[in-house]
């Protein structure tokens, strides 16, 4: 029986980290001469969701977006979150959540600091949950051309 329990256990572990309920899709798009908008999209399954930057120490992991530095941009501004944000109070974390459902975009304008053809990296830290469970964070690296 025991046997049986540690299986059935280890079957689930397996199945919750092969889940992949999200998409991510990096982009760049020039909006003026040396600038650009750095989009981050993600996609969500129905069901999950993904948190805000925004979301409150104590609750879920927030989204946070990593830049590596690069000597020819600069970063111009705050992250801009693009989408539906919903607001709810967790009580398992006794705080108000930020959270996405469907999709968001971030966006980070850059600007280079020459007309140099480059790319900009970094990484992604995110958390995913649905009713029942939320996944371990994941870190998704990126590297986005500029030209």
């Amino acid at each position: 029986m025991k046997k049986i329990i540690f299986l059935l256990l280890l079957l689930t572990a397996i199945a919750a980290q092969s889940q992949n309920p999200v998409k991510w899709n990096f982009t760049a798009k020039k909006i003026a001469d040396k600038t650009y908008e750095l989009h981050i999209r993600v996609k969500i399954e129905n069901g999950w969701s993904i948190y805000s930057q925004t979301t409150p120490d104590g609750g879920p992991l927030a989204t946070s977006i990593h830049f590596s530095k690069n000597p020819l941009t600069v970063l111009d501004g705050k992250i801009k979150e693009v989408g539906a944000m919903k607001k709810k109070h967790e009580k398992v974390f006794n705080v108000d959540v930020h959270y996405y459902k469907d999709k968001v975009d971030f966006v980070q304008v850059v600007k280079l600091k020459t007309n140099a053809k480059t790319s900009v990296s970094g990484t992604v830290e995110f958390m995913v949950c649905d009713e029942e469970q939320c996944l371990p964070p994941e870190e998704v690296p990126f590297k986005i051309k500029l030209q």
